[in-house]
This record gives structure tokens, C-alpha cells and sequence, in this order.
């Protein structure tokens, strides 16, 4: 067969090469879809259709481009939300095997025509590039992919193989220089530009820009005696995980700062500015943070702070600084007691209805104030300070506790945004099939 066009062209790292068309088999696999935490919703049991194409032959040396065509998605959008244009960006992995061994990561752009409510998912290809550095030859396989939506909030579902999925691509890799002898795949697929090797996340990772390290375990400031009674706190870095819909992450610095109040103490808790992008355009009064300070040392307990509400309104995606968080802290216990960050919680109202969104402490927060505490009746010592629990309800820990606002509150989860008017379903982007005639009805 003669060759439809060779061509070189410099992508990425490497150098892509094109050739005749590779042959590559469509396959099929049943799917699970986990929806979001937030819908409430069961997993989708359905079948997925993917089309690989590759290179048919390829020299070691080579960098060659691999592209996932989604022919049929394991669900169809349900009759909840229509999908705008450009909301929804796949990302999924694809299994190396044969001569070479490991996942792949490919990504899509976040491309598509509008789907309407109960109409098939129309996803875009997604690509990746692999360095060919053993002769033999290589299997492609698919495998789970994640289907992340923008709007109204972002949301992601996540898609797994329920069966052993058949080899989608092969590519005959020969040893040589890799400057002739490559082809690429037919399809209409665009082979610049593509994405690299390490793919991509579905939603937006950390922001703020703060550092993972910082401080002492000890931390902080030690409270003094000479009648001292302000006492600041050290700036210390943190890393928070949070739900969805909140981002996948949030890198902060955070400064613990107190007041002696007679045996009490008020707290001022301080974020580093644009902690996170904004969910969604929020209307001013529908952001509002909170925070459960962890007591260490010779007290134990949590904390409750709180913040205001933005005076603002917020644009989507735009960056957003948290106000100051208060609270008051009774002493449990006598001697050196620490405080730390702990679970943050964003809570998102609209039309009268509250999201919350709990972000833990990825490992152990460090101190950032050390005070000589006297003990209070009804003080922190054994459990939560007797201002109240933890803002989520958590308990307290090394890690902050973990607020009880994801999956186990199912009236979070289910809580509807009344938007312009009309009742949507935060995150109702997710492939299912649900009786919402049901939540329709709370309207």
C-alpha cells in the first residue's frame, strides 16, 4: 500500500512522523460512572465505545502522538440541564502493554456543540504522546476516564472498565533512528499541538501559589507572662483537599492569631488573598468561609471560626480572598497548648439554599501559635471548645477533623440553586438515569 504522505513535525519534545493509516479496531466495555458526591446520585452502570489510532509502525527514539476517539459515552446528559458550548473536557488513561509497560495520559479540550437534556454525550478526542524506547510491539488499550463539567458549578464523573477491556492499537517499533518509517493514524485528528505525556487534571488545581513547608511542629508564638495579651501567630503553609464541587485543591498560608479575653482568648484566623477561584458568579452574601482550629499540646479540641460573606459579588473563576475567621477559645487544660489550621468549609447559598463544601488538611498542618493556657470551666480539654463543635460538625485530629458535609449529608447533597429563577441541580452534568420528577417536585 502506497503512503498517503510522510511529514516531520516538531512536537513537544520529540519529533511526530506521518505515514499510512493505522488500522484501529473499535472496542467495547462496560462502564461504571461514579456522579458526584454533591448529586447524590447512584453509579451508572453502562457501555462505553472507544476508537484508538496510532501509528501502525514506529522506530525506537520516536515520539508518536495517540489519540482516544469517545464513538459512544456510557450515558446519555439526563433530563435535568442542558449542556452549553464548551463546558465539558474528558480526560481518561490509556494501558501500555506488549513491548512497553505503564498508563498513558490523555486529555481533551474542553470542546463541544450544546447537549441538549436527554440527548447523547458528545465528547472531544483526547490525545497524549509516547516515547518509544524498546523495539517490539506496543499495545494500546483504553481504560477509566473522568468527565469533567464547568457549569453552573464544576462537577466530575468518574468512569471505570467493569471487564477486561480488548487492545484497542498496536505499533510495531523497530530499532532506528526514528527520522523515517513512522505513519500516522486517519480520522481527521490534528497531530500539533497536542497534549503531553503527563496529560492533565479535570478541574482546577491548587491555587495561591503558597509553598507545602514552613514552621517548626512547635510553631508559632509562646504566650508570655508581664501581662502580655496580644499574641500573634506564625504563618504557616497548608495544603487543603476538598469535596466536589469545591477544586481539587487549595495551597494556603495561614496565620493563627489571638487576644486574651480574661481566661479566654479571641481568635483571628488569616488566609493567604486569592485562595481559590470562584465556583460560580455568586451574588454578594454567598460565599462565606469557616474553619475548625485544631487544639494541641496539653489541651485538645477544635475551635469553631467563622467569616463573613462576601460584600461582592463574585465572577467564575475568578480568584477570591477569604475574609478574617473568628472565635473564641476556653482553655481545657493548663500549660503549653498549641493551635492549628484544621478543616476549612466553604459555604454556598443561593435562593435560599446552602452548599457546603469541607476541605481537610492534606497530612499534619503545623502550629501556628503556642500559648500558656489555664484551664476554664467548660473549657477544650477531651473535645470541642464549648463555643461549639467544629463549623462541619467534625471531630478533632491531627488533621482537623473532617466536616460531615460530603456524601454522608444528603441534604447537601440534594440541595438545589435556584438560579434565574429556575431549579437546577448542582452538578447535574453527570451521566445517570434519575427520576427527577421526584426533586422537581420541591420546587
Amino acid at each position: 500500500m502506497s503512503a498517503a504522505g510522510v511529514a516531520l513535525m516538531l512536537g513537544g519534545a520529540g519529533i511526530l512522523l506521518a505515514a499510512s493509516p493505522a488500522q484501529a479496531a473499535e472496542v467495547s466495555y462496560r462502564t461504571e460512572c461514579i456522579p458526584p458526591p454533591i448529586s447524590g446520585l447512584p453509579a451508572v452502570q453502562g457501555t462505553t465505545k472507544v476508537q484508538i489510532t496510532a501509528p501502525a509502525e514506529a522506530k525506537v527514539g520516536d515520539e508518536v502522538e495517540v489519540v482516544w476517539k469517545t464513538v459512544e459515552a456510557a450515558s446519555k446528559n439526563p433530563d435535568v440541564l442542558d449542556l452549553e458550548k464548551d463546558t465539558v473536557k474528558p480526560t481518561g488513561t490509556v494501558t501500555v502493554g506488549g513491548a512497553g509497560s505503564g498508563e498513558l495520559k490523555m486529555e481533551g479540550p474542553r470542546q463541544n456543540p450544546p447537549i441538549p437534556k436527554n440527548s447523547p454525550m458528545v465528547l472531544p478526542d483526547m490525545k497524549g504522546k509516547l516515547k518509544l524506547e524498546k523495539a517490539g510491539e506496543i499495545t494500546l488499550t483504553p481504560g477509566a476516564y473522568n468527565i469533567n463539567v464547568s457549569k453552573p458549578i464544576s462537577t466530575d464523573t468518574k468512569c471505570s472498565p467493569k471487564e477486561t477491556v480488548p487492545v484497542a492499537a498496536r505499533i510495531k517499533v523497530t530499532e532506528g533512528s526514528g527520522n523515517s518509517g513512522g505513519t500516522t493514524t486517519s480520522g481527521g485528528t490534528t497531530t500539533s499541538g497536542g497534549t503531553t505525556t503527563n496529560g492533565g487534571t479535570t478541574s482546577a488545581g491548587t491555587t495561591g501559589g503558597a509553598t507545602t513547608s514552613g514552621g517548626t511542629a512547635s510553631g508559632g508564638t509562646t504566650a508570655g507572662g508581664g501581662g502580655q495579651s496580644d499574641f500573634p501567630g506564625k504563618e504557616v503553609a497548608v495544603t487543603f483537599a476538598c469535596k466536589s464541587p469545591g477544586p481539587a485543591g487549595i495551597s494556603s498560608k495561614v496565620t493563627i492569631n489571638a487576644k486574651k479575653n480574661g481566661g479566654s482568648y479571641d481568635l483571628v484566623v488569616k488566609t493567604a488573598k486569592g485562595v481559590m477561584n470562584s465556583p460560580a458568579a455568586l451574588p454578594a452574601g454567598a460565599l462565606k468561609p469557616s474553619m475548625a482550629v485544631v487544639v494541641g499540646g496539653a489541651d485538645k479540641g477544635t475551635v469553631p471560626v467563622t467569616g463573613p460573606a462576601n460584600k461582592d459579588p463574585l465572577e467564575q473563576g475568578k480568584p477570591v480572598d477569604l475574609a478574617d475567621m473568628t472565635g473564641t477559645y476556653k482553655p481545657g487544660a493548663g500549660g503549653k497548648s498549641t493551635l492549628s489550621p484544621g478543616t476549612l468549609t466553604i459555604d454556598v447559598t443561593l435562593g435560599g439554599q446552602k452548599i457546603s463544601i469541607p476541605c481537610t488538611v492534606k497530612g499534619t498542618a503545623q502550629a501556628s501559635l503556642e500559648l500558656d493556657t489555664t484551664a476554664q470551666p467548660g473549657g477544650a480539654a477531651g473535645g470541642d471548645s464549648s463555643s461549639g463543635g467544629s463549623p462541619g460538625g467534625g471531630s478533632a485530629g491531627t488533621d482537623g477533623g473532617l466536616a460531615q458535609t460530603g456524601a454522608e449529608n444528603d441534604g447537601a447533597l440534594r440541595a438545589l440553586a435556584l438560579v434565574a429563577g429556575t431549579v437546577i441541580l448542582l452538578g447535574g452534568a453527570v451521566f445517570t438515569f434519575t427520576p427527577w420528577r421526584r426533586l422537581r417536585g420541591t420546587r
